[in-house]
């Protein structure tokens, strides 16, 4: 979907690269762009007739098991993090597949299976070390330059090349318990019902999402549900626990299952398990909103869009956050949406450009029926690259602060390859 020709790639070693880079880019009045892990819906790690800052080779992680910390490069992948981590029994709460940039999901705030037990990647961020558009090296963190570090934990990468992280650590794994419940269709009103009911009460160890989709060969599920349309529930808890184990058979108990495979699982595994449908070559278009509750109205939507996926490989998921996720308060990081319940990914993926307008058109037409039911925010790092206006929607009441903020730091919007945060006083484009 994305067909960019930079003049020039620079593929850093390290932190004087990347300066230099930027340096050059500068001088030469070049668009600029920054790639991290490279798992990018938008596009925005790629620009045309311009330099790429390519970390890809920046992957270093360094875990200190005494003290709970990890120092990740900037071109890490989810892979490289639990390589290292998962040696110690520790992670950080990130995001749903080991493909994933450990980089540009903490910019934009990172949510995945432990955000309702840890909160969100940005919220175990502890410092940064960063370039900025003038090419100065910056150590930020709560005690140093605190207004750029509040910025960067959920403003994506408008403020500058962050070259490593900090995260806090917390006890996972190596085993953790996970794994799906598949019911079929015609059980998905009632079951959506009863899982929207149930999550008030719902422990917040437990993750359990919901997705709509056409059921995939897996081995657990008869021969004659393949391909067929099915709600699936992937559960997962960082606790190995009688209560937990208690809290899953309920989940099965709201219907009745064609497949069930949860048990205890290495936590690398599990991080693994949704690879296979983020393997690159396919087409892909996405469109997403926020929830603070899920309504009848609401699930008749989905269920009418579930009904008619365009591609045996779309689907739609439910995000459950909540718990910890919602603790902060919506200033205390860039990130604002506390009250965000459920996180829903219109997931369009199909293979043949000529069947570009028709799954664009679905994934457009779900969305457009959706808002009415929707908060009216949006997670920054789910929005395409036709959602520029919606930006400040992804920051609310923040906006102005992190203009405010890259217009210190940024102000000629250098780093303008991303959901664009204007600097305050310039000229709208």
């Amino acid at each position: 979907m994305i067909d960019r020709h930079p003049a020039i790639v620079v593929r850093c070693a390290g932190t004087a690269d990347v300066r230099a880079a930027l340096r050059y880019a500068r001088e030469k009045q070049l668009p600029l762009a920054v790639r991290g892990g490279g798992h990018n819906i938008a596009g925005s790690a790629l620009c045309d007739d311009g330099l790429v800052i390519d970390l890809s080779n920046m992957k270093s992680v360094h875990v200190d098991p005494d003290r709970r910390r990890a120092w990740v490069e900037g071109g890490a992948t989810l892979h490289d993090f639990d390589h290292e981590d998962q040696a110690y029994g520790l992670t950080a709460p990130l995001g749903i597949n080991s493909t994933t940039g450990v980089a540009g999901l903490t910019l934009g705030g990172g949510f995945g299976w432990l955000s309702r037990t840890l909160g969100l990647a940005a919220d175990n961020l502890l410092s940064a070390e960063m370039i900025t558009a003038d090419a100065r090296r910056l150590q930020v963190s709560a005690s140093d330059h605190s207004e750029l570090f509040w910025a960067i934990r959920g403003g994506g990468g408008n403020f500058g090349v962050v070259t490593r992280f900090e995260f806090q650590l917390h006890p996972v794994g190596p085993e953790i318990t996970a794994g799906l419940i598949v019911f079929p269709a015609a059980q998905a009103r009632l079951i959506l019902r009863q899982y929207r009911d149930a999550v008030d009460t719902m422990p917040a160890d437990l993750a359990v999402w919901a997705v709509l989709r056409k059921a995939p060969p897996l081995p657990f599920l008869p021969q004659e549900v393949h391909g067929q349309d099915v709600l699936v529930l992937p559960v997962f808890s960082p606790s190995r626990s009688s209560a937990i184990d208690a809290a899953i058979e309920r989940l099965a108990a709201l219907g009745e299952a064609v497949g069930r495979h949860v048990a205890p699982t290495p936590y690398t595994a599990w991080q693994q398990a949704f690879d296979p449908l983020l393997t690159p070559g396919a087409r892909n278009y996405w469109k997403s909103h926020n929830f603070a509750r899920l309504s009848d109205e609401a699930i008749e939507v989905v269920l009418r869009y579930a009904g008619a996926l365009p591609t045996s490989q779309c689907e739609i998921f439910l995000g459950l956050l909540g718990a910890q996720a919602s603790v902060p308060a919506s200033q205390a990081t860039a990130y604002p949406h506390r009250d965000a319940l459920y996180v829903m990914n219109v997931h369009t993926r199909w293979d043949d450009a000529l069947d570009d307008a028709r799954c664009i058109a679905w994934a457009r037409d779900f969305f457009r029926e959706a808002a009415p039911y929707a908060s009216g925010g949006v997670y920054v790092n789910f929005m395409p690259q036709d959602e520029s206006e919606r930006t400040p929607d992804a920051y609310g009441a923040n906006y102005q602060r992190l203009a405010q903020i890259k217009a210190q730091y940024d102000p000629d919007n250098l780093f303008r390859a991303n959901q664009n945060i204007r600097p305050a006083g310039a000229p709208a484009v």
